[in-house]
C-alpha cells in the first residue's frame, strides 16, 4: 500500500489496520472480535477492516483459518507499517501504543537515552508467536562460550534487563531454563503444532516462579541518605521490592545496588545497599549483582547464555 493510499483513509481506519498487522505479525492470529473489543466497532465494520487489510497484499499477509475461525499469518508476510522496535515492545509488554506508528508532537520538551541495540522485528515476531501459541522454536543461537549452534527452545516470556531484551525459555540442549539474548538469535522457525512436554513449561521453572523480597536502603557510606530516600520514594528509610529470582540479578545490576554483606562497594553510583544479602541466596543470576558473594564455597555461575 502506498503512502497516498494510506493518506486517503481516516486516522481511525489506519489505527485499526495497524492493529491488525501487529496482532498477526507478533501474535500470529486475529479474530473479528479482537477489533470489536479493542475499538468498540460493530462486527460488520471489523469484517470490512479485515477484508481491506487482506486486499493490501493479496495472498501474502493474512490467510483465513476456517478451522480456528481466525485470520493467521500468511506465508509471504511483508509489513505495511514501519513500527519502531520500542513501540512494538511497549505494545507487547504493556498493552498500549497499538495505533499507526506516527511521530507526534511532544507536549513538553524531553529527552530519553536510546538503547544501543534493538531486536530484529522479524526475529522478535517469531519469538512472540511461539510464546503466544505455546510451541517450540528452532533457532540458530550465537553463544559467547560455544559460538553458533542450532537449538530448540520453548519460550514463554520476554525479559528486559535494562540493556537488552532476552527471552526466557526451556533449552532442550542443556535441559534447563535459560535466558537467550534476542539479538543473538538468527533464522527462527516456529514449530507450530509440535508438542511441549510438562517439564518444559513455565510452571516448572523454579527461578521464574520464586519471588524474592528485597529491602534496599541508602548506602551507609554515601552522604545525605535523606536525599536517596526522596529519590526512591522510600518509606521509613526502606525501598521494598518483590522480584522474580530470574530477573533479580539484572535489576540489582541495573540500579547499581551494593549487594556486599559489608557495603564495601565504592563509587558514587552505589547509592543503594541490599540490607540482607542472603535474600538473594540461591538466585542463579545473583553473580550479576554488584559485590554479591555467595555463602557457599562452591563456585556459582549464571545460567544466562
Amino acid at each position: 500500500m502506498t503512502n497516498e493510499q494510506l493518506a486517503d483513509l481516516t486516522q481511525s481506519q489506519r489505527d485499526r489496520l495497524a492493529f491488525v498487522e501487529l496482532r498477526v505479525r507478533f501474535i500470529g492470529e486475529i479474530r473479528r472480535q479482537d477489533l470489536v473489543t479493542r475499538f468498540g466497532i460493530q462486527s460488520a465494520a471489523a469484517s470490512r477492516d479485515l477484508a481491506f487489510y487482506k486486499d493490501l497484499a493479496p495472498g501474502n499477509n493474512i490467510d483465513y483459518d476456517s478451522k480456528g475461525k481466525s485470520y493467521v499469518l500468511g506465508p509471504s508476510f511483508q509489513p505495511v507499517f514501519d513500527f519502531p522496535p520500542e513501540r512494538v515492545l511497549s505494545w507487547l509488554t504493556q498493552g498500549f501504543g497499538d495505533g499507526e506508528p506516527m511521530r507526534l508532537k511532544a507536549w513538553v520538551a524531553s529527552e530519553s537515552p536510546s538503547r544501543l541495540t534493538h531486536p530484529d522485528l522479524d526475529v522478535l515476531a517469531s519469538v512472540t508467536r511461539a510464546i503466544h501459541q505455546g510451541c517450540p522454536l528452532r533457532v540458530e543461537y550465537y553463544s559467547i562460550s560455544s559460538g553458533c549452534n542450532e537449538r530448540e527452545v520453548v519460550p514463554f516470556a520476554l525479559i528486559d534487563n535494562g540493556l537488552r531484551w532476552h527471552v526466557r525459555a526451556f533449552d532442550r540442549k542443556s535441559q534447563e531454563f535459560r535466558d537467550f539474548v534476542i539479538t543473538r538469535i538468527k533464522n527462527p522457525v516456529v514449530l507450530k503444532g509440535q508438542p511441549v512436554m510438562a517439564h518444559e513449561m513455565s510452571d516448572q521453572d523454579i527461578q521464574w516462579s520464586r519471588i524474592v523480597e528485597l529491602d534496599l536502603v541508602p548506602h551507609p557510606d554515601q552522604p545525605r541518605p535523606e536525599i536517596t530516600e526522596m529519590d526512591y520514594d522510600m518509606r521509613d528509610g526502606v525501598l521494598r521490592m518483590k522480584l522474580r529470582a530470574a530477573t533479580a540479578g539484572y535489576i540489582l545490576r541495573k540500579w547499581s545496588v551494593d549487594c556486599s554483606p559489608d557495603h564495601s562497594m565504592r563509587g558514587h553510583e552505589y547509592r543503594l545497599w541490599l540490607k540482607d544479602h542472603l535474600a538473594i541466596y540461591g538466585v542463579r543470576n545473583a553473580v550479576l549483582a554488584p559485590g554479591y558473594r555467595s555463602p557457599d564455597t562452591q563456585k556459582t555461575s549464571s545460567k544466562a547464555d
